[in-house]
């Protein structure tokens, strides 16, 4: 029996150790190892995919619910940097010809513009702007050229059905805001000179104003009312557009601008929002008293106002025709008018010319300049536009050689 018990551990151990050694030279294989490896990397994918499905869920959850933190921003920031400089030559340095240049339309220096836009709702939009002009400041040490930061712009736009919209301004308005026909956020395609912005009107400060626009089939018409004060007084002013669309890619405008008088009093101080209403008063005692107390309103300023007709014909995307014509209501004889052509080509170059003058009278050019100028584009946001104006002013003529550069983000 104890030959049998020892025979049998023998085969025991004999049989462990094979297993041993089989398990051994498993783990040595490198297959194997790579087996056993695969599993472990299989597991902890496994795990991170839990997780990722986990942060799934909860970015999910925030969008499908209100005050989403992770909701894109829809505020649209638009900005630019344009830089004019100018060789001026000219027979000789005076008042005559400096009044010329201004009145061409080149003006020198750098003006800096950004446009902050937020969507409200579905259809409408706010919009806040700001502008760094240059300005000469005097010093103890001679004068020198700041730029100071400043807000120009505040503005609230709707969009209604059935081609309904309005606009409202507090803040910094001009009238080439309320033009339905042209886009001048940006100076992006402006010329050497003001000839290329359109109608003289366009330009002149309203302060606040408030706009209504229809859109039709083939016509878009608007009406204005703006306020702007003056000093001690306020000036009321009405623009009104009527903008036909017509084949060939033509969009004829014309616009008129109706200023008030400025209404103005003694020791009368009325804040930018307010809008003096007077009613008439029966004559009496009382009646006596107030207007001995304070003097009624008076007009010191005469009203003024301006018609323009504007034709706009686009080629292509990038090609352009526009021309208009003023007509001053003082001076119906008095009249302004430019003509430009464009290529806005943002590959490669560009180029641009325009002509404009004034007209005193029949037969009487008071005024005439033409401008011509090549543009680059070294980048998409980057511009250069060296070239020439010929300006003659009454008896003064002036050559220009002009650069001008854009940078817009």
């Amino acid at each position: 029996m104890d030959s049998i018990a020892l025979a049998v551990q023998k085969l025991k151990g004999f049989a462990e150790g094979l297993v041993t050694g089989r398990e051994s030279s498993s783990r040595r294989n490198p297959i194997e190892i790579l087996k056993r490896l695969q599993r472990e990397s299989f597991s902890d994918l496994m795990k991170l995919r839990d997780r990722q499905d986990k942060v799934e869920r909860l970015f999910s959850f925030y969008k499908s619910s209100k005050g989403n933190p992770f909701q894109e921003s829809s505020t649209v920031l638009r900005g630019e940097v344009d830089f004019l400089g100018a060789v001026l030559l000219m027979s000789r340095v005076d008042e005559e010809h400096w009044g010329g240049i201004g009145r061409a339309g080149i003006r020198t220096g750098v003006d800096s513009r950004f446009r902050f836009e937020t969507a409200v709702g579905d259809k409408g939009s706010v919009g806040i702007e700001f502008v760094a002009n240059q300005k000469r400041v005097a010093s103890n040490d001679g004068d020198v050229l700041e730029t100071p930061l400043s807000l120009s712009k505040l503005f609230y736009k709707a969009n209604a059905a059935n081609g309904f919209s309005a606009i409202a301004i507090p803040i910094g308005a001009q009238v080439k805001d309320l033009d339905v026909a042209s886009d001048y956020s940006l100076q992006e395609e402006k010329g050497l000179t003001d000839v290329s912005l359109g109608p003289p009107m366009l330009h002149q400060q309203t302060g606040g104003a408030i706009g209504v626009t229809v859109r039709m089939s083939n016509v878009i018409a608007s009406l204005a009312q703006s306020i702007a004060g003056i000093r001690n007084g306020h000036c009321l002013s009405t623009f009104g557009q009527v903008v036909c669309l017509l084949p060939l890619g033509l969009k004829l405008s014309l616009l008129g601008l109706h200023r008030g008088p400025k209404l103005a009093g003694h020791n009368i101080h009325l804040g930018a929002f307010s809008i003096p209403v007077g009613f008439s008063r029966p004559s009496g005692d009382a009646g006596s008293r107030v207007e001995a107390s304070a003097p009624p309103l008076t007009p010191n300023i005469p009203e003024f106002g301006s018609i323009a007709l504007k034709l706009d014909s686009e080629f292509d995307e990038y090609k352009r025709l526009s021309g208009w014509i003023e007509m001053k209501q003082a001076n119906p004889e008095h009249l302004e008018w430019a003509v430009n052509f464009s290529d806005s080509s943002e590959d490669g170059y560009g180029w641009g010319t325009s002509l404009g003058g004034i007209l005193e009278g029949p037969g009487n050019w008071g005024h005439f300049q033409v401008e011509s100028y090549v543009k680059f584009n070294p980048s998409k946001r980057f511009s250069l536009k060296p070239g020439v104006a010929y300006v003659v002013d009454g008896n003064t003529q002036t050559l220009a050689l002009v650069l001008r550069s854009n940078w817009s983000i």
